[in-house]
């Protein structure tokens, strides 16, 4: 076992420098994922760069979603809302009577039966 490094001797490893992108470039990077329909993971590797880089500058460089700061899209009108509201309550109640139905239905079939005729073989 002849080699020119003994085991003893400690491994120099050279540090990394760290890619640095100009504004431009990110500006780019985020536009592209936007606009290509593709993954984040995807543009990342076609770019070279880290997914998670990619996102952290989307939220940096990406322009603000509609309606505000909270995105939501356009403000509603409240006649919208009143009929979206009175929507939303017909569908609970419906679920609400199915959850009882089938509760009920539930509680009828856990039953043990009481007739003569229950199977049993004595």
């Amino acid at each position: 076992m002849n080699s020119k490094t003994s085991m003893n001797e400690p491994v120099i490893q050279t540090k990394k420098s760290r890619k640095q992108f100009d504004k431009a470039f990110k500006q780019r990077a985020v536009e592209l994922w936007l606009t290509s329909g593709k993954a984040a993971t995807v543009v990342a590797a076609e770019l070279g760069i880290r997914a998670q880089l990619l996102s952290k500058w989307r939220e940096r460089f990406a322009p603000p979603p509609p309606g505000g700061e909270g995105g939501g899209g356009a403000k509603r009108s409240a006649e919208q809302l009143e009929t979206e509201n009175s929507s939303l309550r017909r569908e609970v109640d419906y679920l609400r009577q199915q959850r009882d139905i089938l509760k009920k239905t539930l509680g009828i079939l856990s039953e043990t039966p009481s007739s003569a005729f229950n199977g049993s073989t004595r």
